[in-house]
């Protein structure tokens, strides 16, 4: 028997209506703006001093370092001179970045919410800020490293960094997915439509031809993952969505296979609200049951898992693999999904798989 959600199951996400007013049982995605719907909200654009993540704190520090190296060959006379002048540089530096980086994402909300020009001052007013604190902290010691502007200086150079910085992120919310990065998504999406598609409508007519009685429901199960796939290209959806949709896929294949597919959900409601591209779960699950399952005459054990911890959303695919191992496939779903986490959230996602003691496992982190 298919294993109960736990008691920390997370809950779906409320239930688009179709137009009888009957739930759909799925949450609402870009095609329900066809209908006319009150409740629908516009997605709020993303604040210029969104940096509270990882790839944009490392570019800024290495930013902010490389400025500095360079700016120390003017004035230092040898190599010893130039590390001389570049460690202590960077005592101010880089502290001054990670204070400027830390007020932009606490204050992000209600930077966000001014006029563009207030925007750029209070964006070159925290620069010079942050850069005086670390100054100011060094300046006591009595080390004559600093030049004869030993405060003024960093001032100025936190002001014109922070300034660069902030015009970078104008441009990364204005565009957060450049042009080329929206091609190699629909790319990437292409390939996969076709491929759910077929393989989902071949299950559903081969249970047609077995067990017509349960076609009905096998049939609305599938014209959801449908709607759901043809989902505007590039949008994102909520991680409760991609678990309600592989829930819909399972509990076809779960009519297909019957008691050789044992399923276990592990579901963390906190988790629920992360983003994540469209179609990330189902080529992960439908490969569990490819290469899991159906190989094997005993069939096997598919478990998913959910949680949140420290801002981040994890999830856990495993699937037991049997003794003899299927038909290798091209990979092509793993490569495509690594990819798509890349694309959208940059280094703040990890996609690892390993197999061990006879189970295979996909993780994926993605932040909340």
């Amino acid at each position: 028997m298919t294993a109960k959600p736990s008691a920390n199951t997370a809950s779906a996400p409320a239930p688009s209506r179709s137009s009888d007013g009957r739930s759909t049982g799925f949450g609402s995605t870009l095609l329900d703006t066809l209908i006319p719907n009150d409740t629908l909200v516009a997605k709020a654009p993303a604040s210029p001093f969104d940096v509270c993540h990882a790839g944009v704190v490392l570019r800024t520090v290495l930013f902010t370092a490389g400025v500095l190296g360079v700016g120390a060959l003017f004035v230092a006379a040898d190599f010893p001179s130039w590390l001389t002048r570049f460690a202590s540089g960077s005592a101010v530096a880089v502290p001054g970045a990670l204070l400027w980086l830390s007020a932009a994402c606490l204050l992000k909300r209600p930077l966000g919410a001014l006029s563009p020009a207030v925007r750029w001052v209070a964006a070159v007013g925290l620069g010079a800020l942050a850069a005086a604190v670390p100054a100011l902290l060094v300046l006591p010691l009595g080390f004559d490293l600093l030049g004869s502007h030993p405060v003024m200086a960093p001032m100025l150079a936190g002001a014109g960094i922070a300034g660069v910085v902030y015009a970078w992120l104008q441009l990364r919310a204005r565009a957060l997915l450049p042009a080329d990065t929206t091609a190699r998504l629909a790319e990437l999406q292409s390939r996969i439509r076709p491929h759910f598609l077929f393989n989902t409508l071949n299950t559903a007519l081969a249970l047609v031809r077995v067990d017509p009685a349960r076609a009905e429901g096998v049939l609305e199960d599938l014209a959801e993952l449908f709607r759901v796939a043809l989902t505007d290209i590039g949008e994102s959806v909520t991680l409760a969505e991609e678990v309600e949709l592989a829930r819909r896929y399972l509990a076809i294949e779960q009519v297909r296979f019957g008691q050789r597919l044992k399923i276990s959900w592990e579901l963390d409601e906190a988790a629920g609200t992360a983003r994540v591209p469209p179609l990330i779960l189902q080529p992960l699950v439908e490969n569990a049951v490819r290469h899991g399952v159906e190989p094997s005459a005993e069939g096997g054990t598919l478990r998913i898992r959910t949680r949140a911890k420290l801002g981040r959303a994890m999830v856990t695919i495993a699937n037991t693999v049997p003794a003899e191992p299927s038909r290798p496939g091209s990979g092509m779903a793993l490569k495509n999904v690594r990819e798509r986490l890349h694309l959208m959230h940059d280094m703040t996602a990890q996609f690892e798989t390993r197999r061990a003691e006879g189970v295979f496992r996909v993780e994926l982190v993605v932040p909340l």
